[in-house]
This record gives structure tokens, C-alpha cells and sequence, in this order.
């Protein structure tokens, strides 16, 4: 008997660069500036309500849209920073991460033959899920080196077919934000169409310098047509917890939620109810971590000041993008590669974020969400470029 072969739904799709990188990272005994994996923990004492919770029986299948606590403290959040009044039964899913509020929302959304556009450079969940739905995307390159908007560019792509525009702000792997103007921009262009916005903001609360985040939740026009996607895994340093959740009028998160519940159907209960009693015990969390990311990245950045990289320093996120065009005239992802074996520090390219790519453009992303002495080490290294 011959076994059947599968066809391929993702045919251009292989293992993600991340995962490549992190795993070559740990076989060669590089340091991992690459995923953006904090090498911290959480908070001891979100880490002891969990124990809590554990212990106290907290163990069997959270209702599916989230626990009430939970969903309720979200939305005393968004009220409190964004002045957006949600209803915390309707309104808010608790996801596994926010990849899983990104698959679950594009797939509510997409349907064959719908457009999707996405700004290049883009995370790379979000097209495999457009393609899977049938949708079609659209790839507009943001401006260099700002990383903005090409309004004109936007304006000239939307068309009736349009169904999703998908931001990324704070956005990966620039740092780039955007304004309230480009929101309201973004509000004008969209007022005419049936589109409806999916905007990633897992980054959220680490922006830099002073600079204030615009999130699509203190939007209310936009806010009306959009699915907002948020992480607590990057937000309190626990990634391997994937928990996030998204925000979205309730015919919107209805929809969304007939797709996930038979995505992950609920999330693990007692992460749940410790990070609702950590969101009312500390509220002030979230505050200090600008504060926090930015002392680290002006050390990574001190660091590299002796060495030929060059760089603009990043205004958010806990990702640094550097020229190496002084060191070397390899491909980013050769150059990437190079820097892993012979030098022992993982980096992401950024071709991998686009669909077309300057073959010109020297850059490569650093994580910088690690231990000072991590962030010594690695720099100590890259000193010998």
C-alpha cells in the first residue's frame, strides 16, 4: 500500500526564522540576542499567585471568551489609559497569545478572495493566515528610514475588495509607532470602505524617550471597525505562558470567537485569575516598563557605540535593528548566519519580515529584553566586528 501524500496549504512556508535561530543558538552555545525571548522571569509575586491559584484548585477549563475577573480588570486597563468603554462580556477574548488572537481574528474575518494589506516589513503569522482563509495580500512597503505609512501608496491600494488592514505599532522589528495623525489618517481613508482594521499593539508599554503610545483602542472612530490584539505574555516577561487577548465591538468579537473556541477553546485557568489579581495589586506595572527597556536599551547601545554597527535607537518595542553595511556586504540572512557560527550571536534578518527585499539593505535585529550581563556579553562579542 502506497500512503496518500499530503498537498501542501502552506507550499511557501517552512520553520520560522526564529526558530531556526534559537535553535542554532542553543546547539552552538551562541548568545541569543534574536527571539525575543526575555532570559528573566516574571514578577515573584504574579509568579506566587500562581502557585496560588494551582494550589486552590483553580485547575479545570476557564469559560471560553476568558475569566470574568479577568476580561473585567482588561477593562478597567483600557479605561484607565486609553478612555475606551468596553463591555467586559461582549467585548473582550482572552486568547492563547497573541498569535492565536491574530489566527483567530484573520480567519473570522477573511474570506476566498478577500484582500488583506500588510505593511512591509510584517510579522510572519500574518500572511500564512490570510492564505490559508483564501485571502489575497497586499504588501506595501513602509517608507525608509522611518518606517511610516505611504499614505498615497494606501490610498491608491484600497479598493471594494479590501476587507482587513493589519497594523503593527508599536511595530516589529522597526520600533517605529504611529501618531495620532496617522491614525486619523488611517480613519479618513477607511471612512468610505468596508474595512475592518486588525491592529497588533503586543508592545504596548515599552515606548521610549517619553514618547506616548497611540494605541487603536483611544481611537473611537477606528475602535468601531477594529479587532485590537494585546500580549501579557510580553508584558509581564512570560512568553512561554501564551496568554494575550483582543478587544473588538461585540459583533466582531462574536465572530471571533466562533473561531476560537475551536482553535484553544479557553486558556489555562489559574494564569488567568493570577494575572486579574496582579492586574489590581500592581497597576503601576505596566508604568515602570518604559523605564525599564529603555535603561536597557541605551546600555546595548553604549556598548555598541566602539563598534562599526550603525543604528538609530529604537522608540519602542525591546527590538534594535543595526546597519552592518561597514562590516560586511553579505546578505542579511548570510550575514545573520556568519555572525551565529563565527562570532556566537544570534540575530534575526529582516528579509524574512518582507516579501520583496532590498538585496542594498544591510540590517539585522537585536533583542535587547535580557539580563545586563547577557547584553555585556553579547556586546563584548560583536566588538570584534
Amino acid at each position: 500500500m502506497v500512503a496518500p501524500v499530503p498537498v501542501s496549504r502552506l507550499p511557501k512556508v517552512g520553520t520560522t526564522i526564529f526558530t531556526v535561530m534559537s535553535r542554532l543558538a542553543g546547539e552552538l552555545g551562541a548568545i541569543n540576542t534574536g527571539q525575543g525571548v526575555p532570559d528573566f522571569d516574571p514578577p515573584e509575586r504574579l509568579c506566587d499567585l500562581v502557585v496560588q491559584h494551582v494550589r486552590g484548585g483553580r485547575n479545570q477549563y476557564a469559560p471560553m471568551a476568558g475569566v470574568a475577573e479577568l476580561r473585567a480588570a482588561i477593562a478597567e486597563k483600557l479605561q484607565r489609559l486609553y478612555r475606551r468603554s468596553v463591555d467586559a462580556q461582549a467585548e473582550i477574548t482572552v486568547t492563547a497569545g497573541g498569535t492565536e488572537a491574530l489566527c483567530s481574528s484573520i480567519q473570522a474575518l477573511v474570506s476566498p478572495a478577500d484582500e488583506v494589506i500588510l505593511f512591509d516589513p510584517a510579522y510572519d503569522s500574518y500572511e500564512p493566515v490570510v492564505e490559508l482563509c483564501g485571502g489575497i495580500c497586499r504588501r506595501l512597503p513602509l517608507t525608509r528610514p522611518d518606517f511610516g505609512i505611504d499614505w498615497d501608496l494606501l490610498a491608491a491600494t484600497l479598493n471594494h475588495r479590501t476587507r482587513l488592514v493589519v497594523l503593527n505599532t508599536p511595530h516589529n522589528p522597526s520600533g517605529a509607532l504611529l501618531t495620532r495623525g496617522d491614525l486619523d489618517r488611517l480613519a479618513e481613508l477607511l471612512r468610505p470602505t468596508a474595512a475592518f482594521v486588525l491592529s497588533d499593539e503586543v508592545y504596548e508599554h515599552m515606548v521610549f524617550d517619553g514618547r506616548v503610545f497611540e494605541s487603536v483602542n483611544g481611537h473611537p472612530e477606528l475602535a468601531e471597525r477594529a479587532v485590537v490584539v494585546s500580549s501579557f505574555g510580553k508584558t509581564y516577561h512570560a512568553t512561554g505562558w501564551k496568554i494575550g487577548y483582543c478587544v473588538a465591538p461585540a459583533a466582531l468579537s462574536t465572530e471571533i470567537r466562533k473561531v476560537h473556541q475551536f482553535n484553544t477553546f479557553a486558556v489555562a485557568t489559574p494564569l488567568q485569575h493570577a494575572i486579574a489579581d496582579f492586574m489590581r495589586e500592581c497597576p503601576e506595572w505596566e508604568l515602570q516598563l518604559p523605564a525599564f527597556y529603555q535603561a536597557k536599551r541605551d546600555l546595548l547601545l553604549r556598548l555598541l557605540s566602539s563598534t562599526r554597527l550603525i543604528f538609530q535607537p529604537t522608540e519602542s518595542t525591546y527590538f534594535q535593528l543595526v546597519d552592518y553595511s561597514a562590516v560586511s556586504s553579505l546578505s542579511d540572512a548570510d550575514f545573520s548566519m556568519w555572525l551565529l557560527r563565527e562570532v556566537g550571536v544570534a540575530t534575526i534578518p529582516v528579509s524574512p519580515f518582507c516579501r520583496s527585499y532590498a538585496a542594498e539593505q544591510r540590517v539585522v535585529r537585536l533583542c535587547f529584553a535580557k539580563q545586563d550581563d547577557t547584553l555585556r556579553a553579547a556586546a563584548a562579542r560583536l566588538a570584534s566586528l
